[in-house]
């Protein structure tokens, strides 16, 4: 659980003006797990991109490690 979160929050900064602010925690529901990203507020369109195009390459990541693992993953964007 604490290697999605940190490859989540690799991702985010690389991606963020505001790389101190960023951070993700992971919560397991069953076979299931929610990564919930929290970033600074001016950084949630750099995050999404334009369509949804980022968000969805790592929501597609993230599920492919799941998937290694076993488990589906969640992810969800936090101001």
């Amino acid at each position: 659980m604490a290697d999605v979160a940190r490859l989540t929050e690799h991702i985010a900064r690389a991606l963020a003006d505001a790389p101190e602010a960023v951070s993700a925690s992971v919560e397991a529901h069953g076979n299931a797990l929610a990564v919930k990203l929290k970033v600074d507020p001016a950084d949630v369109g750099k995050i999404i991109g334009r369509h949804g195009r980022t968000i969805t390459a790592m929501r597609s990541l993230l599920s492919a490690v799941g998937a290694t693992i076993s488990r589906r993953v969640s992810l969800e964007v936090v101001e």
